[in-house]
């Protein structure tokens, strides 16, 4: 199935941007492994390379930072690692700041940048949910 009609809830209220890359990938993996969950995996790894998930969407990321996001986006396939939920493990604390700032985040300020991290991560989650049951 073409990956236009498998696109996850949170890449259609994403740029089409976002939507394209997840789409060629999608559709590149299937045609080299089968339709599946392999495919997917594929297909947000290579998203995690150039957008991050802020709330229940995903954007570009911040200006000159390209490449995977988080241990699992940046190893060969099989090797494990753990995914970063679409947040960009490498960006800066002050970019981290700022999308937390943006979700509303309480208590940002007195966070490091693992906090941040996590609390980032907990909000997507939180919109997520919220954006699919509506």
């Amino acid at each position: 199935m073409p990956g236009r009609e498998e696109l996850p809830s949170t890449l259609e209220r994403s740029p089409e941007e976002a939507q394209r890359t997840w789409i060629k990938a999608h559709d590149s993996a299937v045609e080299q492994y089968g339709e599946g969950r392999r495919a997917h995996q594929v297909a947000y790894g290579a998203l995690k390379h150039t957008h991050e998930k802020v709330g229940d969407h995903w954007e570009r990321k911040e200006k000159g930072r390209k490449g995977p996001s988080d241990p699992r986006a940046a190893r060969p396939r099989q090797q494990g690692g753990r995914t970063g939920e679409g947040v960009d493990e490498h960006a800066s604390k002050k970019h981290l700041y700022e999308v937390a700032k943006r979700l509303d985040i309480s208590g940002r300020s007195r966070m490091d940048r693992d906090d941040l991290l996590d609390a980032i991560r907990k909000e997507n989650r939180s919109r997520t949910r919220k954006a699919r049951s509506d």
